[in-house]
């Protein structure tokens, strides 16, 4: 199923005309995101360890969940496999809420695998498409070196990057994040041809 361009257009339209009406609660989300950066990066081992106790609670209320709807729908296919993931996802929520600094490593490390991962590819596509992406290609490769090399920073200064390392970088994301969206309601604020 393939959308018309006049389908399109008129989608476009319809988000446009929402995020004018709505503008204000676009512009004091940026705003809001855009403080909560700002204090992330700041104080960098706080925002590490309300990171640490989100995500607990983000596994420890999927996993029961989880648990919840394996039980329900128990005649259906792979149910144990789908209770080991609720049991799995209870458990790190656990961990990561009893033992927040632990966990805040083992975050860590996880984000260390990111970068990596994350750099050997971006290198690879680069490299691959330098053909086709004439001129551009310069920067994925740029983009995936600074990803090894954060990846290596973090790794050389463990333990004492993992204090650190997860709240600067959801403070950096959340300062552009709520940069962004301040720019799109200012932007609109004035209704053009909606």
């Amino acid at each position: 199923m393939s959308i018309s361009q006049n389908d399109a257009e008129r989608m476009g339209r319809a988000v446009a005309r929402s995020i004018h009406e709505h503008w204000g609660v676009f512009l004091a989300e940026g705003i809001i995101l855009v403080l909560l950066g700002i204090i992330a990066i700041v104080v960098p081992p706080i925002a590490t360890l309300a990171f640490t106790i989100i995500i607990g609670w983000l596994f420890l209320v999927s996993g029961i969940i989880g648990l919840i709807t394996t039980f329900w729908a128990r005649s259906a296919p792979g149910f144990w496999w789908s209770l080991i993931s609720a049991i799995i996802a209870i458990a790190a929520g656990v961990v990561l809420l009893l033992w927040p600094i632990s966990g805040t490593i083992s975050l860590t490390l996880v984000l260390i695998a990111f970068f990596i991962v994350e750099g050997i590819v971006s290198i690879m596509y680069a490299i691959e498409h330098r053909n086709q992406l004439t001129g551009q290609w310069g920067w994925m490769l740029l983009s995936g070196i600074i990803d090894l090399i954060l990846a290596a920073i973090i790794f050389a200064g463990l333990p004492g990057t993992a204090v650190w390392a997860l709240g600067l970088l959801v403070g950096i994301n959340m300062l552009f994040g709520g940069a962004a969206l301040i720019a799109m309601a200012l932007a609109s604020r004035n209704p053009q041809s909606t």
